[in-house]
Protein backbone atom coordinates (compact mmCIF):
# COMPACT_ATOMS: atom_id res chain seq x y z
CA UNK A 1 0.00 0.00 0.00
CA UNK A 2 2.33 2.47 0.63
CA UNK A 3 4.73 1.70 -2.50
CA UNK A 4 1.54 2.43 -4.64
CA UNK A 5 0.53 5.69 -2.84
CA UNK A 6 3.51 6.88 -0.29
CA UNK A 7 2.20 10.04 0.30
CA UNK A 8 -1.56 9.10 0.82
CA UNK A 9 -0.56 6.38 3.36
CA UNK A 10 1.65 8.76 4.95
CA UNK A 11 -0.42 11.51 5.56
CA UNK A 12 -3.31 9.14 6.79
CA UNK A 13 -1.41 8.46 9.84
CA UNK A 14 1.82 10.43 10.42
CA UNK A 15 0.39 12.94 12.64
CA UNK A 16 -1.36 9.85 14.94
CA UNK A 17 1.44 8.04 14.67
CA UNK A 18 5.62 8.04 14.58
CA UNK A 19 5.91 4.70 13.22
CA UNK A 20 3.64 1.88 11.82
CA UNK A 21 4.59 -1.84 11.75
CA UNK A 22 4.67 -4.33 9.10
CA UNK A 23 3.52 -7.77 10.66
CA UNK A 24 4.36 -9.59 7.31
CA UNK A 25 8.21 -8.05 6.77
CA UNK A 26 8.20 -7.67 10.77
CA UNK A 27 9.47 -3.97 10.20
CA UNK A 28 8.61 -0.57 11.28
CA UNK A 29 7.94 2.21 8.88
CA UNK A 30 9.20 5.78 10.66
CA UNK A 31 7.06 8.34 9.28
CA UNK A 32 7.86 11.82 10.71
CA UNK A 33 10.70 13.98 9.63
CA UNK A 34 12.36 14.63 13.04
CA UNK A 35 12.93 10.83 13.59
CA UNK A 36 13.94 9.91 9.71
CA UNK A 37 16.52 12.71 9.58
CA UNK A 38 17.87 11.83 13.21
CA UNK A 39 18.17 7.82 11.93
CA UNK A 40 19.41 8.61 9.64
CA UNK A 41 22.99 10.50 11.14
CA UNK A 42 22.93 7.77 13.81
CA UNK A 43 25.71 5.91 13.84
CA UNK A 44 24.74 3.15 15.77
CA UNK A 45 22.09 1.80 13.74
CA UNK A 46 23.29 -0.80 11.37
CA UNK A 47 22.95 -1.52 7.46
CA UNK A 48 24.35 -4.76 7.21
CA UNK A 49 21.01 -7.74 7.69
CA UNK A 50 23.18 -10.21 9.13
CA UNK A 51 23.03 -7.61 12.49
CA UNK A 52 19.29 -8.07 11.98
CA UNK A 53 16.48 -10.15 13.35
CA UNK A 54 15.06 -13.08 10.95
CA UNK A 55 12.61 -12.61 8.60
CA UNK A 56 11.28 -12.30 4.98
CA UNK A 57 13.16 -9.13 4.50
CA UNK A 58 16.68 -10.46 6.12
CA UNK A 59 16.39 -13.51 4.11
CA UNK A 60 15.98 -11.56 0.99
CA UNK A 61 18.80 -9.21 1.65
CA UNK A 62 20.86 -12.14 3.06
CA UNK A 63 20.46 -14.71 -0.39
CA UNK A 64 21.53 -12.04 -2.51
CA UNK A 65 25.56 -10.90 -2.29
CA UNK A 66 25.20 -7.33 -1.00
CA UNK A 67 27.25 -4.49 -1.80
CA UNK A 68 27.73 -1.61 0.34
CA UNK A 69 24.49 -0.24 0.26
CA UNK A 70 24.24 -2.97 3.05
CA UNK A 71 27.12 -3.17 4.76
CA UNK A 72 28.65 -1.61 7.70
CA UNK A 73 32.12 0.04 8.56
CA UNK A 74 35.20 -0.65 8.45
CA UNK A 75 34.29 -2.34 4.91
CA UNK A 76 31.82 0.37 3.60
CA UNK A 77 34.12 3.03 4.05
CA UNK A 78 36.78 1.16 2.36
CA UNK A 79 34.87 0.74 -0.41
CA UNK A 80 33.13 3.94 -0.42
CA UNK A 81 36.40 5.98 -0.65
CA UNK A 82 37.50 4.02 -3.95
CA UNK A 83 34.12 4.48 -5.56
CA UNK A 84 33.34 7.91 -4.77
CA UNK A 85 36.71 9.22 -6.44
CA UNK A 86 34.50 8.90 -9.29
CA UNK A 87 31.41 11.08 -7.89
CA UNK A 88 32.95 14.18 -6.04
CA UNK A 89 31.23 17.21 -7.05
CA UNK A 90 34.03 18.41 -9.27
CA UNK A 91 34.11 15.48 -11.21
CA UNK A 92 30.48 15.39 -11.75
CA UNK A 93 30.33 19.16 -12.43
CA UNK A 94 33.39 18.65 -14.98
CA UNK A 95 30.90 16.33 -17.15
CA UNK A 96 27.98 18.35 -17.71
CA UNK A 97 29.58 19.64 -21.37
CA UNK A 98 28.74 15.60 -22.01
CA UNK A 99 26.10 15.21 -20.47
CA UNK A 100 24.39 18.38 -22.21
CA UNK A 101 26.03 17.49 -25.65
CA UNK A 102 23.87 13.23 -24.77
CA UNK A 103 20.79 15.19 -23.99
CA UNK A 104 20.80 17.11 -27.42
CA UNK A 105 21.25 13.79 -29.30
CA UNK A 106 18.50 12.23 -27.49
CA UNK A 107 16.30 15.28 -28.10
CA UNK A 108 17.13 15.27 -31.21
CA UNK A 109 16.49 11.68 -32.14
CA UNK A 110 12.99 12.28 -30.55
CA UNK A 111 9.77 11.73 -33.56
CA UNK A 112 7.95 14.95 -32.73
CA UNK A 113 5.34 14.33 -35.23
CA UNK A 114 4.01 12.05 -33.39
CA UNK A 115 0.11 12.49 -31.25
CA UNK A 116 2.33 12.31 -28.18
CA UNK A 117 6.04 10.65 -26.60
CA UNK A 118 6.77 8.40 -23.38
CA UNK A 119 9.31 10.99 -21.86
CA UNK A 120 10.20 7.64 -20.00
CA UNK A 121 11.47 5.39 -22.82
CA UNK A 122 12.43 8.39 -25.13
CA UNK A 123 14.47 11.13 -22.37
CA UNK A 124 14.44 9.97 -18.55
CA UNK A 125 15.68 6.35 -19.35
CA UNK A 126 18.72 6.55 -21.97
CA UNK A 127 20.27 9.40 -20.86
CA UNK A 128 21.11 8.18 -17.49
CA UNK A 129 22.17 4.55 -18.72
CA UNK A 130 24.90 6.20 -21.19
CA UNK A 131 25.77 8.81 -18.69
CA UNK A 132 26.62 6.08 -15.85
CA UNK A 133 27.82 3.42 -19.14
CA UNK A 134 30.46 6.33 -20.47
CA UNK A 135 31.80 6.69 -16.78
CA UNK A 136 31.86 2.78 -15.90
CA UNK A 137 34.12 2.47 -19.56
CA UNK A 138 31.03 0.23 -21.07
CA UNK A 139 31.32 -0.28 -24.49
CA UNK A 140 28.46 1.46 -26.42
CA UNK A 141 27.49 -1.55 -28.14
CA UNK A 142 26.54 -2.74 -25.02
CA UNK A 143 24.06 -0.37 -23.89
CA UNK A 144 21.07 -2.56 -24.64
CA UNK A 145 22.66 -4.93 -22.41
CA UNK A 146 23.11 -2.70 -19.64
CA UNK A 147 19.88 -1.34 -19.80
CA UNK A 148 18.07 -4.33 -20.14
CA UNK A 149 20.83 -6.05 -16.86
CA UNK A 150 19.43 -2.73 -15.12
CA UNK A 151 15.53 -2.68 -15.53
CA UNK A 152 16.23 -6.54 -14.20
CA UNK A 153 18.35 -5.65 -11.16
CA UNK A 154 15.05 -2.96 -10.73
CA UNK A 155 12.52 -6.22 -10.65
CA UNK A 156 14.27 -8.23 -8.49
CA UNK A 157 13.11 -6.09 -5.70
CA UNK A 158 9.40 -6.63 -6.47
CA UNK A 159 8.28 -9.89 -4.51
CA UNK A 160 5.66 -10.75 -6.86
CA UNK A 161 7.50 -11.79 -9.99
CA UNK A 162 5.89 -15.15 -11.42
CA UNK A 163 8.52 -18.24 -12.00
CA UNK A 164 9.39 -17.07 -15.17
CA UNK A 165 10.34 -13.98 -14.45
CA UNK A 166 12.32 -14.49 -11.79
CA UNK A 167 13.92 -16.93 -13.99
CA UNK A 168 15.05 -14.40 -16.00
CA UNK A 169 16.30 -11.66 -13.97
CA UNK A 170 18.41 -14.52 -12.44
CA UNK A 171 20.19 -15.21 -15.60
CA UNK A 172 20.46 -11.33 -16.20
CA UNK A 173 22.23 -11.08 -13.00
CA UNK A 174 24.63 -14.09 -13.87
CA UNK A 175 25.22 -12.43 -17.57
CA UNK A 176 25.69 -8.76 -15.81
CA UNK A 177 28.11 -10.18 -13.27
CA UNK A 178 30.13 -12.31 -16.23
CA UNK A 179 30.24 -9.47 -18.22
CA UNK A 180 31.86 -7.32 -15.41
CA UNK A 181 34.25 -10.16 -14.32
CA UNK A 182 35.23 -9.96 -17.99
CA UNK A 183 36.16 -6.40 -17.99
CA UNK A 184 38.48 -6.37 -14.91
CA UNK A 185 40.50 -9.19 -16.25
CA UNK A 186 40.52 -7.35 -19.45
CA UNK A 187 41.49 -3.97 -17.63
CA UNK A 188 44.31 -5.97 -15.48
CA UNK A 189 45.80 -6.89 -18.89
CA UNK A 190 45.36 -3.44 -20.23
CA UNK A 191 44.65 -0.65 -18.36
CA UNK A 192 41.74 2.05 -19.11
CA UNK A 193 41.16 5.15 -17.39
CA UNK A 194 37.62 4.69 -16.41
CA UNK A 195 35.69 3.88 -13.26
CA UNK A 196 35.88 -0.40 -13.63
CA UNK A 197 39.75 0.40 -14.26
CA UNK A 198 40.13 2.59 -11.51
CA UNK A 199 38.69 0.08 -9.39
CA UNK A 200 41.05 -2.51 -10.48
CA UNK A 201 44.20 -0.41 -10.36
CA UNK A 202 43.34 -0.06 -6.27
CA UNK A 203 42.69 -3.35 -5.79
CA UNK A 204 45.99 -4.91 -3.71
CA UNK A 205 48.08 -7.79 -5.47
CA UNK A 206 46.05 -10.57 -3.27
CA UNK A 207 42.82 -8.67 -3.60
CA UNK A 208 42.87 -7.56 0.07
CA UNK A 209 41.90 -4.18 -0.11
CA UNK A 210 38.72 -4.60 -3.07
CA UNK A 211 38.18 -8.13 -4.15
CA UNK A 212 36.63 -8.75 -7.59
CA UNK A 213 33.87 -9.98 -5.75
CA UNK A 214 33.46 -6.69 -4.18
CA UNK A 215 34.41 -4.87 -7.45
CA UNK A 216 31.48 -6.49 -9.38
CA UNK A 217 29.11 -6.01 -6.55
CA UNK A 218 29.88 -1.95 -6.32
CA UNK A 219 29.94 -1.68 -10.16
CA UNK A 220 26.57 -3.38 -10.15
CA UNK A 221 25.05 -0.75 -7.06
CA UNK A 222 26.50 2.10 -9.62
CA UNK A 223 24.31 0.66 -12.97
CA UNK A 224 21.36 0.16 -10.81
CA UNK A 225 21.95 3.66 -8.53
CA UNK A 226 23.02 5.45 -11.55
CA UNK A 227 20.16 4.58 -14.02
CA UNK A 228 16.91 3.55 -12.13
CA UNK A 229 16.38 5.95 -9.55
CA UNK A 230 17.66 8.87 -12.14
CA UNK A 231 15.30 7.66 -14.47
CA UNK A 232 12.26 7.82 -11.92
CA UNK A 233 13.44 11.92 -10.64
CA UNK A 234 13.66 12.93 -14.40
CA UNK A 235 10.23 11.56 -14.95
CA UNK A 236 8.52 11.88 -11.47
CA UNK A 237 10.04 15.57 -11.91
CA UNK A 238 8.76 16.72 -15.13
CA UNK A 239 5.46 15.10 -14.00
CA UNK A 240 5.19 17.78 -11.02
CA UNK A 241 5.61 20.57 -13.60
CA UNK A 242 3.30 19.46 -15.93
CA UNK A 243 0.81 18.94 -13.35
CA UNK A 244 1.21 22.87 -11.80
CA UNK A 245 1.78 24.76 -15.23
CA UNK A 246 2.21 27.81 -13.27
CA UNK A 247 6.06 26.29 -11.86
CA UNK A 248 6.71 25.13 -15.72
CA UNK A 249 5.74 29.12 -16.71
CA UNK A 250 8.26 30.18 -13.86
CA UNK A 251 10.81 28.05 -14.61
CA UNK A 252 11.02 28.96 -18.77
CA UNK A 253 10.67 32.54 -17.52
CA UNK A 254 13.74 31.88 -15.12
CA UNK A 255 16.03 28.84 -16.55
CA UNK A 256 17.96 29.85 -13.75
CA UNK A 257 15.62 28.63 -11.18
CA UNK A 258 16.39 24.86 -12.38
CA UNK A 259 18.81 24.18 -9.65
CA UNK A 260 16.48 24.81 -6.58
CA UNK A 261 13.45 22.96 -8.94
CA UNK A 262 15.39 19.76 -9.09
CA UNK A 263 15.85 19.81 -4.81
CA UNK A 264 11.96 20.59 -5.00
CA UNK A 265 11.09 17.50 -6.84
CA UNK A 266 13.70 15.89 -4.76
CA UNK A 267 11.30 16.89 -1.99
CA UNK A 268 8.19 16.49 -3.61
CA UNK A 269 8.06 13.05 -5.08
CA UNK A 270 11.59 11.50 -4.89
CA UNK A 271 12.71 8.24 -6.58
CA UNK A 272 13.28 6.57 -3.91
CA UNK A 273 10.42 6.65 -0.96
CA UNK A 274 12.22 4.31 2.33
CA UNK A 275 15.47 3.90 3.37
CA UNK A 276 16.43 1.51 6.02
CA UNK A 277 18.37 1.07 9.11
CA UNK A 278 18.89 -2.35 11.77
CA UNK A 279 18.08 -0.88 15.17
CA UNK A 280 20.41 -2.26 17.62
CA UNK A 281 19.00 -1.52 21.12
CA UNK A 282 15.36 -1.74 22.32
CA UNK A 283 13.99 1.53 22.33
CA UNK A 284 10.57 3.39 22.56
CA UNK A 285 9.89 5.68 19.60
CA UNK A 286 6.73 8.04 20.51
CA UNK A 287 4.80 4.60 21.93
CA UNK A 288 6.27 2.25 19.34
CA UNK A 289 8.19 -0.32 20.71
CA UNK A 290 11.61 -1.17 18.59
CA UNK A 291 13.14 -3.88 19.35
CA UNK A 292 17.18 -4.43 19.05
CA UNK A 293 17.20 -6.55 15.62
CA UNK A 294 14.25 -4.95 13.77
CA UNK A 295 14.26 -3.18 10.67
CA UNK A 296 13.60 0.31 10.23
CA UNK A 297 12.13 1.60 6.94
CA UNK A 298 12.86 5.19 6.83
CA UNK A 299 9.89 7.06 5.04
CA UNK A 300 12.02 9.57 3.11
CA UNK A 301 8.69 10.43 0.85
CA UNK A 302 6.87 11.11 4.29
CA UNK A 303 9.59 12.84 5.92
CA UNK A 304 9.91 15.29 2.77
CA UNK A 305 5.75 15.71 3.65
CA UNK A 306 5.98 16.04 7.04
CA UNK A 307 3.49 19.58 7.73
CA UNK A 308 5.39 19.41 11.23
CA UNK A 309 8.54 20.64 9.47
CA UNK A 310 7.90 21.75 6.19
CA UNK A 311 5.34 24.94 5.72
CA UNK A 312 2.66 23.69 2.87
CA UNK A 313 4.18 19.89 2.22
CA UNK A 314 1.50 19.47 0.05
CA UNK A 315 2.25 22.19 -2.38
CA UNK A 316 4.71 22.18 -5.39
CA UNK A 317 6.74 25.15 -5.12
CA UNK A 318 10.14 25.76 -7.32
CA UNK A 319 11.12 28.70 -6.11
CA UNK A 320 11.02 27.29 -1.88
CA UNK A 321 13.71 28.71 0.24
CA UNK A 322 14.86 26.85 1.68
CA UNK A 323 14.32 22.90 0.10
CA UNK A 324 15.02 20.98 2.53
CA UNK A 325 14.74 17.14 1.54
CA UNK A 326 16.49 13.40 2.67
CA UNK A 327 15.67 11.83 -0.58
CA UNK A 328 19.16 11.38 -0.72
CA UNK A 329 19.92 9.88 2.91
CA UNK A 330 22.43 11.80 5.48
CA UNK A 331 25.17 10.61 7.01
CA UNK A 332 28.21 8.19 6.08
CA UNK A 333 25.30 6.60 3.61
CA UNK A 334 24.53 9.46 2.04
CA UNK A 335 23.99 8.68 -1.85
CA UNK A 336 27.11 8.59 -3.90
CA UNK A 337 26.03 9.43 -6.97
CA UNK A 338 23.44 12.34 -5.61
CA UNK A 339 25.67 15.54 -7.54
CA UNK A 340 25.75 13.33 -10.85
CA UNK A 341 22.03 12.54 -10.15
CA UNK A 342 21.34 16.37 -9.84
CA UNK A 343 23.14 17.86 -13.13
CA UNK A 344 21.62 15.05 -14.87
CA UNK A 345 18.19 15.78 -14.05
CA UNK A 346 18.66 19.34 -13.76
CA UNK A 347 20.17 19.17 -17.62
CA UNK A 348 17.19 16.78 -19.12
CA UNK A 349 14.15 18.55 -17.95
CA UNK A 350 15.90 22.17 -18.71
CA UNK A 351 16.86 21.21 -21.97
CA UNK A 352 13.06 19.64 -23.00
CA UNK A 353 10.86 22.53 -21.70
CA UNK A 354 13.44 25.03 -23.64
CA UNK A 355 13.31 23.15 -26.35
CA UNK A 356 9.62 22.81 -26.14
CA UNK A 357 8.10 25.34 -24.35
CA UNK A 358 4.67 24.26 -25.74
CA UNK A 359 4.67 20.83 -23.60
CA UNK A 360 2.00 19.44 -21.97
CA UNK A 361 0.29 16.17 -20.43
CA UNK A 362 -1.52 14.23 -23.69
CA UNK A 363 -4.20 13.52 -21.48
CA UNK A 364 -4.17 15.14 -18.09
CA UNK A 365 -7.54 13.04 -16.93
CA UNK A 366 -5.33 9.45 -17.05
CA UNK A 367 -3.92 8.92 -13.64
CA UNK A 368 -0.21 8.38 -13.66
CA UNK A 369 0.56 4.66 -13.44
CA UNK A 370 3.67 3.92 -11.43
CA UNK A 371 6.10 0.72 -11.47
CA UNK A 372 5.55 -1.70 -8.28
CA UNK A 373 9.25 -1.93 -6.79
CA UNK A 374 9.00 -1.83 -3.31
CA UNK A 375 10.67 1.18 -1.38
CA UNK A 376 11.07 2.87 -4.93
CA UNK A 377 8.48 5.45 -6.72
CA UNK A 378 8.67 5.46 -10.28
CA UNK A 379 6.37 6.14 -13.63
CA UNK A 380 5.68 3.24 -15.68
CA UNK A 381 5.87 6.16 -18.81
CA UNK A 382 4.87 9.62 -19.22
CA UNK A 383 2.90 10.82 -22.31
CA UNK A 384 3.10 14.33 -23.48
CA UNK A 385 2.21 16.53 -26.35
CA UNK A 386 5.44 18.01 -27.35
CA UNK A 387 4.30 20.53 -30.33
Amino acid sequence: MFDADPHGVAAAHRASSAALYDDEQQAWLVLRHVDVAAMLRDPNLRKDPAAASDGPYTQALLADDHSMLFMDDPDHRRIRSLVSQAFTKRATEASRPRIQTITDAILDSIDVTTDSVDIVSSLAAPLPITVIAEILGVDPTDLADFKRWSDDMALSFDPTLNADEAERVAASDVEFRDYVAGAIGARRANPHDDLIGGLVAAQDEDGSQLSDAEAISAVALLLFAGNATTTDLIANGLLALLQNPDQLTALQSEPSLIANAVEEMLRYDPPVAVGDRIATTDFELDGCPIKSGQWLWLGLSSANRDPAFHTEPDRFDIQRDPVQQVSFGRGKHLCLGAPLARIETQIAISSLVTRFPRIRLADPSIAPSYKYVPGFHGLVDLRVVLT
